[in-house]
Formats: C-alpha cells, structure tokens, sequence
C-alpha cells in the first residue's frame, strides 16, 4: 500500500519544538513534508529553513517583516509563497496547505492558528500549552466537532497518552475519565534552581534562570521551568486533554527527567514513560502516530543512569504551581489572567525590569483583582486577556 505524504505545518518552525520538528521529518522523506513555515520575526532564519525543505508557504507573524520576507525568498529563487501576521497563521492552518500542523508558537499568540487547525479537522501536534491553558473548553469542542486528532507533545502529556488505555483506533484523549484510573502524575525536573530556598531565589538573572540542566528550551519556557509556572500551565493542560479533575493530577520532582510522567490505577499499577529528554521522541509518536518511527534519539542506558530521583515539589519557594492550581478551581477565566500574567512578567523578568521572585507575585496581584468568573466565548477571552496584560504591566513596573 502506498502511503500519502504527510503536509506538515511547522507554527514556530525557528524555535527549539520546530527544529526537533524538523529533523524528525527530514529523517523521514518519503513520509513528512513540511508544506508550511512560520516563525514570529527571525525572517534570515526562515528563509535558510525555505532553502532546505522547500515548503509552499513561508509566513512571518510580524507583519512588518513581511516585504523582507517576500524579497528574500525571490532572491534566493524560491516558489515559496510569503504571507505576513496572525490572520494568515489561522487561515493556513485551516487550510488544504497541511493535513497536519505543529502548534509550537509561544504563548497565547498561538491560540488562533490552533483553533483554527482544530476547526478544520487536522492532526495537531500540540506544543503550544497556553491555547488549552487560555480556552481549553473551545480547543476540546472544536476537537469534539471536526474530529481533529489532537496529540500533545508536551514530554509528560504525550507521556501520559502513552500510558492511558486507548481501544485501537482511538485517541486517548479524555481516557482519564474512563474507569480504572486513579491519577496521572506530572514529572518536573526542578529546573536550575531545585532545592533553592526562597531567600536564595533573591537575585536571579535571566541567565541562570534560562539553564536548564537537561532539556534546550526557548527563554519564555526556561524561565517557566524555573519558577515551576511550566509545570504548573501542565496540570491545566492535563484537566483539559485528559479530562482529568484537578485533584486527580498530582506533581513529583524527577532530576533525571528520564520518567516523563506516570499513569496510577485502581488495582494498584502505575504505569510511565520512560526515555532520554529529548523532544524528537514525542514529536515522531505525534506524526506517525499509531506507528512508531526512528527519531535520531539514542536508546536508554538505565545502568548508565544508575539512579532515579523524586521528591515533592516546594510550593512555598516556588508558589506558581500553587497559583495555577488555585486558578484551575477557580475556573478558565482565571487561568486566561494567570497565563496572561505570567506572558508579562516574564517578559519583563527577561528585560531585567522584573526581578525573579517579582514574577510570582505580579501573578497572585492580578489574579486577586480580576475575578472574573465564567466560560465565556473567544472574543470574552481576548478581552481578558488583553486587560489582564494591561494590569499586570502596571505591577511589573510597581514591583520593579
């Protein structure tokens, strides 16, 4: 049997998920193709990525750089079509352009091309948290509707997928609900500062916050990692894909980060994931999915490893994780100013504007002014979380 070649959208192709991305399905030609580019401003780099696959559509989200774009793709004598801003990411991911699209573009702005893939019917690859985080309930009925496949490739949520019961041809998302299962558990490396007091925690800078000792990530994420925020977005992420209750998802410090999370059952088994940290491995499950394909990552030396770690997380030193779930409860328009919040103030934390232990608390300051309550539809939402941005701005500057 002949199998059709996938068209792959690769939203945020310049970034780390991208480039993992990308070399799983140049491993793999008669395959993947990656139809579609997007990157937010680096037009010199997705030009050089025009010039190796060759895509249909290149699109720069920064509208200013689209002429750049446009000439630099003429002048390197590509067919490549260029396309500029928010409008032409959704209208392409819910295109015939792809049959597949790689949610990678970080934060909220990545919310419209998500939707818009999901709306369409595609197999998205689900990188982007802060869509489900901001309008999960929108993301899921829109999945529900089109009969989307949506397969995250978080490291712990595709994790859990793995380790879910899933009749064959089926998806695993919502398994969480089915019976047998107890809880899912969250693996969190701790990132640079594990162990750290909160008095030790006075006087970060960006640069230490952004080394993370075992996975390359952007800075918005490292930094999320180090305030355990990235951890914290995921036991949101979690109640939505799996359709989980919040006091069904727990979170256990795991160093090694070689345990990628774990699925607990009633009869008194746990299930997990396990594999070296690296992010092709997810990515190749979430491509050829049900298969299972090469991804150029070396196979697990557990005797080399020689131990693994865990110990609970320190909601006390790190209070994020403890305000995500607080806004979890609270309901989606909580967790659409949490994310916003934390979009802001790590922004500014990058800047130096905003020192590291500022970061939690402009979070809990615009959580406790702006209780608003609800689902709401997208433009409720956008409208949160635009004025969520505007107040945590204005505490970042108070906090500085």
């Amino acid at each position: 049997m002949v199998r059709a070649v996938r068209q792959i959208a690769v939203l945020g192709a310049t970034g780390s998920i991208g480039s993992s991305t990308l070399d799983v399905v140049a491993r793999h030609p008669a395959r993947f193709r990656a139809s579609v580019l997007s990157a937010h401003d680096n037009v010199e780099e997705l030009v050089a990525l025009c010039l190796r696959f060759r895509p249909d559509i290149a699109i720069i989200a920064n509208e200013a750089h689209y002429a750049a774009l446009r000439d630099k793709l003429a002048d390197a004598g590509l067919d490549t079509r260029a396309m500029a801003g928010a409008q032409a990411l959704a209208d392409v991911a819910g295109s015939d352009a792809c049959d597949t699209v790689v949610a990678a573009i970080v934060g909220a702005a990545g919310l419209g091309s998500t939707l818009a893939a999901a709306k369409a019917g595609k197999r998205i690859l689900l990188a982007n948290k802060e869509a489900i985080v901001v309008a999960g309930a929108l993301l899921m009925q829109a999945v529900a509707e089109s009969g989307a496949q949506l397969l995250p490739v978080d490291s712990e949520h595709n994790a859990i997928y793995q380790c879910l019961p899933c009749p064959a041809g089926e998806t695993a998302i919502g398994a969480a609900a089915r019976p047998g299962v107890r809880r899912i558990v969250l693996t969190a490396s701790g990132g640079p500062f594990r162990g750290w007091s909160r008095t030790q925690l006075e006087g970060i800078t960006p640069e230490q916050a952004c080394a993370h000792p075992n996975w390359r990530m952007g800075r918005k994420i490292s930094v999320d990692s180090a305030t355990l925020m990235n951890k914290g977005l995921e036991v949101i992420e979690a109640h939505w894909l799996f359709d989980a209750a919040p006091e069904t998802i727990d979170v256990v410090v795991h160093p090694q980060s070689i345990v990628h999370s774990l699925v607990d059952y009633v009869d008194g088994s746990t299930l997990a994931q396990l594999g070296n940290p690296d992010m092709r491995t997810a990515l190749a499950y979430g491509l050829a999915w049900p298969e299972r394909i090469e991804a150029g990552v070396p196979a697990l030396d557990l005797a080399a490893i020689g131990r693994l770690d865990f110990q609970p997380p320190d909601e006390s030193a790190f209070p994020c994780l403890r305000l995500a779930r607080q806004a979890l409860i609270a309901g989606p328009a909580a967790t659409t100013v949490l994310n916003a919040a934390n979009e802001v103030a790590v922004s500014a934390f990058l800047q130096g504007r905003l020192r590291f232990l500022g970061i939690p608390a402009v979070l809990e300051s615009t959580l406790a002014q702006l209780q608003e309550r609800g689902h709401g539809d997208l433009a409720f939402l956008l409208d949160l979380d635009a004025r969520a941005r505007r107040l945590a701005d204005e505490l970042t500057r108070s906090e500085a």
